[in-house]
Order: C-alpha cells, then sequence, then structure tokens
C-alpha cells in the first residue's frame, strides 16, 4: 500500500465555495492540508480540465497532493497523484485505473459499508473512504451513521480507512483512535468562514488523539 499524503483530505465543491476553488485551496494549504480531492464532476470536461490543471500547480507548489474524482484518465492526463473511483468499483476498474496512473499514484474507492470495502480491498485500492461516520450535512442519505463502532470494525479489514461525514475537530480524534488512517471533509472546509482555520484545527484536532 503506498502511504497516504496526511492526515486530512479535502474534497472540493465548487457550488459550497463563495470565491473560487483556486483561492480555497490555497487557503487550506495555508491551514496544513497537503491532500485535496478535486471533486466537481458536474462541470464541463474542458472547464475541469482547466480548472484540474490550475489546482495541481497550486497544490503542488505547496508540495501537497492532488486526486481527480472519479475520472481516471483526466487524472493521468494532468499528471495528477491519484484518482478516487466511486462506490461500486469492483478490481477490473480499480487495475485499469492503475494502468494508465503514474506508478506512485493514489488509487481510492469511495465506501458506505461491508460490500463497498470488501470489493476495494479485492483490487487492491491504496485506501477507501467510509462515509457517512457521523451524521453529515453535505451527503445527507447514504445510511444511518456508522459511527466511531462501525469504523472501527471496518479498520479491522486491513486496508486504510479514509473517514467521511461529520467530520469536526469533536469527532477527528475518535476516528484516529478507531483505526482510520485519515480523516476527510467537504461541506465544513467548504463553508468555513475561514477554511485555513477550519483545516488547521482538523490537522491539530487529530494530531492531538
Amino acid at each position: 500500500m503506498r502511504p497516504l499524503p496526511g492526515p486530512l483530505l479535502a474534497i472540493t465543491d465548487h457550488h459550497a465555495c463563495p470565491y473560487g476553488l483556486g483561492v480555497m485551496v490555497d487557503a487550506l494549504l495555508d491551514g496544513g492540508c497537503r491532500w485535496i480531492w478535486f471533486r466537481d464532476t458536474d462541470l464541463a470536461s474542458d472547464e475541469r480540465r482547466r480548472l484540474g490543471g490550475d489546482l495541481l500547480a497550486r497544490v503542488r507548489a505547496r508540495g501537497g497532493h492532488l486526486t481527480i474524482g472519479r475520472d481516471a484518465a483526466l487524472a493521468a492526463a494532468l499528471g495528477a497523484d491519484g484518482v478516487h473511483l466511486p462506490g461500486g468499483t469492483g478490481p477490473a476498474e480499480i487495475e485499469a485505473a492503475r494502468r494508465i496512473l503514474p506508478a506512485n499514484a493514489l488509487v481510492g474507492v469511495s465506501s458506505h459499508g461491508p460490500t463497498d470495502l470488501a470489493r476495494a480491498r479485492e483490487g487492491a485500492a491504496d485506501y477507501a473512504t467510509l462515509s457517512p461516520v457521523f451524521e453529515s450535512v453535505s451527503k445527507p442519505g447514504y445510511g444511518p451513521a456508522l459511527g466511531a463502532a462501525g469504523l472501527a470494525e471496518a479498520c479491522r479489514l486491513g486496508m486504510p480507512i479514509v473517514a467521511l461525514g461529520g467530520i469536526t475537530p469533536a469527532t477527528a480524534p475518535l476516528c484516529r483512535r478507531a483505526g482510520a488512517a485519515a480523516v476527510a471533509a467537504m461541506g465544513g472546509l467548504m463553508r468555513a468562514p475561514d477554511p485555513a482555520g477550519a483545516a488547521r484545527d482538523l490537522v491539530a484536532a487529530w494530531k492531538r488523539a
């Protein structure tokens, strides 16, 4: 398994960001986040490619890592640091992404329960996000929150788990103690009045656990 870039994975959402993703990513980097997931799959392909290239340059300039959501071909074209594939992705799709990405690129998969996790593990994904761990405003509708106990059970499967859903400075330490390899956040960062401060608080809370 390849090492993860840090304890905090920040997920972009241009709909929630009032002043542009470039400015937002700079602020998150200022706050100590070094791993950005460029999600925003609803953008037109040309716009997504242009914005992805801009974000990659910003992230790389600060020693960070950029993961592209869903589109392995775009990740390969940009020379990004990895791709994050949707829930239900199986071994064949994971292997196909690996074939076109650089050797050191991360391949992650979204999961919402044991079936998704089993498929990600079978395909030797580098990590899986698991959600919702706690109640989430950004991503409702994925079933009841798993809680720290459900997260701990998932972590015993033996692959790196990135906890997602309801991640705050209060819940991040619970995730680390449950065995998570990192935490991920979207709305709590994208809607924060001070995104640099919000990122800094999450990283600090993780380190205190």
